[in-house]
């Protein structure tokens, strides 16, 4: 990404007394009344590390560049000082967020949305598999806030007649390496020479790689650098485990801790997409209320299934990678790596899914034969050896026969759900969370687990 000029290397924001922490309120930050009320009402007692150091410096119309673990209220950061602006000189058209993807779109529209509610702030999320042309028109009202997925954004500036971001007076992009290493490079650089030079721009990231260092030359002026942590870490809250297991054991292990820890809501990640929707039915067949959330099911599908979870009328929730970022599940007690992940930095994000905001929660990572080098290098990363989780292996053995018939039924519906995509493209994706294939799962064995249909 070229400079358009010589920037300034950022300076360093003074990391902040311990005590002036404690009784820092969002006031005490700079955040107008009205906002203040609005954190409040959202249960926001009290600023984030990342908020007390970025808040005050956004409010002064600094550069930002953000760097924070995942959970560390990084949307407040950004949302507070914008609306703050919005206020002072309302504006159409006022801040645009960009992210790496469609959910966490969602989930920053919804914070800006109940932060400025009371002063009737409008937002559009524009992202991928949504109507075009619905998007066009809720661009056509002007919003105060856009927060787009980048290369739906680049459509709708190149086809959608009358809209452009030439007034633009914030610009936030969220995630920033994710958005780098997704390949959106090209999509950010358009962006920039489409929006004016003379803004404030935000860059939050949860890690310094050497593309952030690029773009942060090319899209800031003289930016203050804010880092609540410089080296890779998990939160102190978190309780983070590894089970050693043969790797033809793994289904039956996981169906033995959903046992043990009963009661919990469950994220579990697994490497692709045939592996969550293969285990979610596999968990079904076996009377958890499971569902899958993946790259290959429909936007609309994506986002039933996170609001079921977060609606807890599912407890476990099993994903790929598309979900261990920036989402923000109040309610997840246990992050499970079911598939270890091949870059140790996105264990990070994963296992951020829980103990969030200062409550406590569990990791569990399972490793088989096949992981041990991936495992030592989490390890490595995180500068700590992690315990073994507890098992009883006897009773883990017991589960065993049932869980291979389990297994069988969700290889025949997979194999059905295959062969009727093929037939019907007007019903491809329909089994992600139906409970269609009941006829098959009241075939299996296995005492109460069968009744449990009306879930």
């Amino acid at each position: 990404m070229a400079a358009p000029e010589e920037r300034d290397s950022p300076t360093e924001a003074s990391q902040p007394v311990m005590e002036e922490e404690e009784t820092k309120t969002f006031k005490d930050l700079g955040v107008t009344d009205v906002l203040c009320e609005a954190c409040d009402q959202l249960g926001w007692t009290k600023p984030t590390k990342i908020q007390i150091e970025a808040i005050p410096l956004a409010l002064q119309g600094r550069d930002i560049i953000g760097l924070a673990e995942t959970g560390s209220g990084k949307t407040g950061a950004f949302a507070l000082p914008i609306l703050n602006a919005l206020l002072e000189t309302p504006q159409r058209l006022f801040a645009l967020v960009l992210t790496p993807t469609r959910e966490l779109a969602f989930q920053i529209s919804e914070q800006f949305e109940a932060l400025g509610s009371s002063i009737g702030v409008q937002s559009a999320v524009i992202v991928g598999g949504i109507d075009s042309m619905s998007q066009s028109l809720a661009l056509a009202k002007k919003p105060h806030i856009i927060i787009a997925t980048p290369g739906r954004l680049i459509d709708h500036l190149e086809n959608t007649k009358g809209f452009n971001l030439r007034a633009l007076k914030y610009l936030v992009m969220d995630e920033a390496d994710r958005i780098l290493n997704m390949d959106f490079e090209t999509e950010v650089d358009k962006i920039l020479k489409v929006i004016p030079r003379d803004r404030k721009t935000f860059l939050f990231s949860a890690t310094m790689t050497k593309k952030v260092q690029k773009l942060q030359r090319a899209a800031l002026k003289n930016p203050v650098k804010c880092a609540v942590s410089s080296k890779y870490q998990t939160v102190e809250k978190l309780q983070q485990y590894y089970i050693f297991i043969p790797s033809k054991f793994k289904d039956t292990y996981l169906v033995y801790i959903l046992n043990e820890l009963a009661g919990n809501s469950f994220m579990i990640f697994c490497s692709t997409c045939n592996n969550t929707q293969r285990t979610a039915l596999l968990l079904r067949n076996l009377g958890f209320t499971a569902i899958p959330l993946h790259g290959q099911m429909s936007q609309s599908k994506r986002l039933g299934s996170l609001n079921k979870f977060k609606a807890k009328a599912r407890s476990i929730l099993l994903a790929t990678d598309v979900a261990s970022r920036g989402l923000d599940i109040p309610h997840v007690d246990v992050v499970v790596n079911f598939d270890i992940p091949t870059h140790s930095k996105d264990y990070i994000h994963r296992v951020g899914r829980t103990a969030r905001a200062g409550r406590s929660g569990k990791a569990i990572t399972f490793v088989t034969q096949y992981d041990v080098e991936l495992f030592q290098r989490i390890e490595h990363l995180i500068g700590k050896k992690l315990p073994v989780f507890p098992t009883q292996d006897d009773e883990v053995m017991m589960l065993a026969e049932r869980v291979a018939e389990a297994q069988r039924f969700a290889r025949m519906e997979l194999r059905e759900h295959g062969e009727r995509k093929k037939r019907s493209r007007e019903d491809a994706g329909d089994n992600d969370d139906t409970e269609g294939a009941i006829g098959v799962r009241n075939k299996v064995a296995g005492g109460k687990m069968k009744k449990r249909k009306g879930r």
